[in-house]
């Protein structure tokens, strides 16, 4: 039996082709199997790069009134202020925040990930969040108006 061009041989003579491959895995990376949900092919961006990413356009100079991570003052009553306060607010938006800081396409986890670094760098001493502290933290921020 010989192999069609790009294609793998396995010992039981099966013949695997890439035609047939290639499109499986897609699949599988794009979860349109739904395995998309999983720590293997969705892992939520940890704060620091939520914040670089997009956090950093208002918080870095202040647009808006932003709280610019250079304003320890600020941030220590932010702080003060906690976690069940601060994480709705962002999901939520407030004042001139839009919701996710305006970046629909972050998850609820990494808009915590991302409230959660920006307190811990001035001095706040919070843990990753669970997803059962973002869960409740959506149904708070559902439950409030943007003000």
């Amino acid at each position: 039996m010989t192999a069609e061009p790009h294609s793998l041989q396995y010992n039981s003579g099966f013949i695997l082709s890439w035609s047939l491959t290639v499109p499986f895995i897609h699949l599988l990376a794009t979860g349109a199997l739904g395995l998309a949900s999983t720590a293997l092919f969705a892992a939520d961006k940890p704060g620091a790069q939520v914040y670089n990413e997009t956090c950093i356009v208002c918080h870095n100079t202040g647009i808006l009134h932003a709280p610019r991570m250079s304003d320890a003052k600020r941030w220590q009553k932010l702080v003060q202020e906690g976690l069940d306060e601060l994480v709705p607010a962002a999901l939520a938006g407030i004042r001139h925040m839009p919701p996710k800081g305006a970046n629909p396409n972050l998850s609820d986890q990494e808009v915590a990930n991302a409230v959660v670094w920006m307190v811990n760098q001035h001095g706040g001493q919070f843990a990753t969040p669970t997803p059962e502290q973002v869960k409740a933290w959506r149904a708070r921020a559902d439950r409030r108006k943007k003000h």
